[in-house]
């Protein structure tokens, strides 16, 4: 199952967060996304629980606690909308296009 966890401090890395969820279950992946120009944390990332029931425990367990200073937010990721994929495959913004009549 895949969680989704906001509120990073951008300090905290894919190993800190891997820790706080092991202590629920084991963990399959740990993925914080990065800004691709400065390398830096955008704030929130991804874990993979293999054990949907410790998953559901971990999201309750971490949800509204402290990590690094900040209060994390964690529930079950959503899948993306068809309208966020097409974005990201044509490369997002339509600036720059010119005019479409």
């Amino acid at each position: 199952m895949n969680i989704y966890i906001g509120n990073l401090s951008y300090n905290v890395g894919e190993d800190e967060l891997k820790e706080a969820f092991e202590a629920f279950g084991p963990v399959e992946s740990v993925k914080i996304i990065k800004d691709m120009d400065s390398g830096r944390s955008k704030g929130f990332g991804f874990i993979a629980m293999t054990n949907e029931s410790e998953a559901y425990t971990a999201i309750d367990g971490l949800n509204n606690t402290e990590l690094a200073g900040r209060t994390l937010k964690v529930n079950k990721a959503q899948p993306r909308s068809d309208h966020q994929r097409r974005g990201k495959q044509r490369g997002g913004s339509r600036q720059g296009r010119g005019r479409r009549f």
